[in-house]
């Protein structure tokens, strides 16, 4: 579900569309396949940040902590002259978030070592970091003031004396919707290594940026923390002088993320441009002068979300999916002219960082056969050079192929996935089928070697001799406003359609098993695959779902998000209890007979548990073989070593059962 997605009839005859191939042929022989620790023990790098002069990168590898359960992240700095890259910090736990003070002689990070989440900086020359803050519940985010004299960051406040005296004469109670704690900015002096709050009010600060003179603060901020508030997001200025802030955008709808203009007389922004429907509409970039009250969107011709970036001398950057792609832009503010940024056109680049005039930037890039790895680039070529070497972890590792394929739809939909074949492919050959897909539904899924899920082992998959398809369903991004708005009124009906069509697809094409075909995912995946082994369950051997929706009624009076459900079904409950029923799984729990694994974390917000134990209960009435494992402790995701690898071999145990026919925990 979002981060921070009727019975058919017989399938329509399936048209193929083209196969993109992206990966050399395999070889004749594959190397030993690495376990679920292995690839959870995967070092993988994050957060680019390059320095204002462009010579240096900063970036973060995370790693494996089995002792500590964690994963756990340092900083490193990567010279873009020279390619080399060294460790800047070492400490117990993780440094993250860094940030160049705008003469590039500090580098500022978020470091929990001593507990909470405080503030330090670096000398880039070497030498010990220093603590900045030491506040009560940790610091949030920071940006470096332009003179590099000032610091300002987020923290969430205190809890307040009502509250702690409440607890103390009643115990611990929470009054839904009352008990609201905000976040507000904070300006730290480095000189006099002192703090101040410069915000206040019933509102939660989220994303902010000084404006090029150092005299204001861009930021946007809604009323309170609850992703159901989402769409309340404004943006305001604080005046540094007088420490006052006015509100600058207040459209209906989410207006968020404030970059300043580089001669500090405008602002660009993220907005919905008052629409009152925000989950699967495109998002646009708009821009505002100072004093005015006239937003102008300068993005309607791009049929896509974009994630805004910066405003440099050369343009407004921000990324963007195009398809099971990802890329970098620019558009001119003035022209609206859009300009895309690749290395090549079967490219995946993300967390780009610019250097203020525009001139060159880092990111992370990957491929179909390329791990992911810090990059540096001049924005005008692209010819980027590699900074970390990650990739080398799996250079011994079997070569499976990814490819993304094109398929129709029941309705005549055009959809895309990706296909994972085992390095030793033989063409000709029947697989088995395991069919893993993404949450959101606004989510995607890309080709690339070894990647990070957390719940379903692709490549122990490939390793047992399976083909994986994960299909970027209607409402995955990447694929514009019109193929997300087919998920409206049509959730799981018109998705079970585009997985269906899919492994009908494959089995046309002679290399998928009709009869040893399996799904799974977590999230809006889960939900689908719930879909499936109830309304579907005929074509299935097992399934798996992971933090899925149930019943929409179930999901809606418990989850933290009902915006979601309200915009999708066009609906609550008690408007139209029809398309609730159509739309959810256990309205066919009677029709189930696929052994079904069900994961879920018992603190989930966004998918409450009950969904859960309402479809463990229906199978079981139902006598359908079904497990349910409960991860205490965890919300929606599953974000710690052991959890991750308790997750995949259950996975990996209950797939090897029902598809293969051999007893869990064996491997062949």
């Amino acid at each position: 579900m979002p981060s921070p997605n009727k019975a058919p009839q017989a399938l329509a005859a399936l048209a193929f569309l083209g196969v993109c191939v992206l990966a050399a042929a395999p070889g004749a022989q594959s190397p030993p396949s690495p376990s679920i620790d292995d690839v959870i023990n995967l070092k993988r790098v994050g957060s680019p940040a390059i320095s204002p002069n462009g010579q240096l990168v900063a970036y973060t590898i995370r790693e494996t902590n089995w002792d500590e359960n964690a994963y756990e992240t340092e900083i490193w700095i990567g010279d873009a002259a020279t390619g080399q890259s060294r460790q800047l910090t070492n400490a117990r736990k993780s440094s993250s978030q860094p940030a160049f003070s705008r003469d590039g002689a500090w580098l500022g990070f978020i470091s929990d070592r001593d507990g909470k989440r405080q503030l330090y900086r670096i000398a880039i020359r070497g030498g010990e970091a220093e603590k900045l803050t030491g506040v009560e519940d940790g610091v949030t985010s920071f940006a470096w003031s332009p003179d590099g004299k000032t610091i300002a960051y987020t923290m969430t406040d205190p809890v307040t004396d009502a509250m702690k005296e409440r607890e103390k004469r009643w115990g611990e109670i929470k009054i839904e919707d009352q008990d609201q704690r905000y976040t507000h900015l904070h300006l730290f002096d480095i000189a006099t290594k002192t703090s101040k709050r410069v915000t206040s009010g019933n509102f939660v600060v989220g994303s902010f940026e000084w404006s090029p003179d150092g005299h204001h603060i861009a930021y946007d901020h809604r009323v309170t923390s609850d992703p159901a508030d989402s769409g309340t997001a404004d943006i305001s200025v604080l005046f540094i002088d007088s420490g006052k802030s006015v509100v600058v955008v207040a459209l209906e709808g989410p207006d968020s993320n404030p970059h300043w203009s580089p001669d500090g007389s405008q602002l660009a922004f993220v907005t919905a441009m008052a629409k009152p429907t925000f989950f699967y509409t495109n998002s646009v970039i708009a821009t505002i002068a100072m004093g005015s009250t006239a937003p102008h969107s300068v993005t309607d011709a791009f049929d896509e979300d974009p994630n805004l970036i910066a405003w440099t001398k050369t343009g407004i950057q921000f990324a963007a999916s195009q398809h099971t792609w990802a890329y970098l832009f620019t558009v001119d503010p003035a022209t609206k002219q859009i300009t895309r940024h690749a290395v090549r056109d079967a490219w995946i680049g993300g967390g780009f960082s610019l250097t203020p005039d525009g001139s060159q930037a880092a990111f992370i890039a990957s491929g179909p056969t390329e791990f992911p790895d810090v990059y540096v680039a001049p924005l005008q070529t692209m010819a980027a050079k590699k900074l970390s070497d990650a990739g080398a972890q799996i250079a011994s590792w079997p070569k499976h192929t990814r490819e993304v394929i094109k398929w129709k739809s029941q309705d005549g939909a055009e959809i895309e996935g990706v296909l994972h074949k085992p390095a030793d492919f033989q063409q000709g050959r029947r697989y088995p089928l395991l069919i893993v897909i993404h949450g959101g539904p606004t989510g995607v899924s890309r080709p690339v070697p070894y990647g990070s899920g957390t719940a379903h082992p692709i490549d122990a998959f490939l390793a047992k001799g399976a083909i994986v398809l994960e299909p970027n369903y209607r409402g995955s991004a990447g694929y514009g406003e019109k193929f997300r708005s087919l998920n409206v009124r049509n959730l799981g009906i018109g998705d079970a359609w585009d997985v269906l069509s899919g492994i009908d697809y494959l089995v046309q094409q002679g290399i998928a098993d009709r009869d040893r075909v399996g799904s799974m995912g977590w999230s809006q995946g889960g939900y689908i695959s719930a879909f499936l082994t109830t309304k579907h369950s005929d074509r299935f051997k097992a399934i798996s779902v992971g933090a899925g929706i149930s019943d929409w009624m179930t999901y809606y009076v418990n989850t933290d998000i009902h915006p979601f459900t309200r915009q999708y079904l066009k609906a609550t409950p008690w408007d139209d209890p029809k398309i609730y029923a159509d739309t959810s799984p256990m309205t066919y729990i009677k029709q189930a007979h696929t052994p079904t694994l069900i994961q879920h974390g018992d603190q989930d917000a966004r998918v409450p548990i009950p969904n859960a134990f309402q479809l463990y209960q229906g199978l079981r009435d139902q006598n359908v073989p079904v497990q349910l494992s409960i991860f205490k402790g965890f919300g929606h995701g599953i974000n710690k070593p052991k959890a991750n690898r308790a997750a995949m071999q259950q996975n990996l145990d209950w797939f090897t059962r029902y598809i293969w026919n051999q007893p869990s925990g064996t491997q062949q």
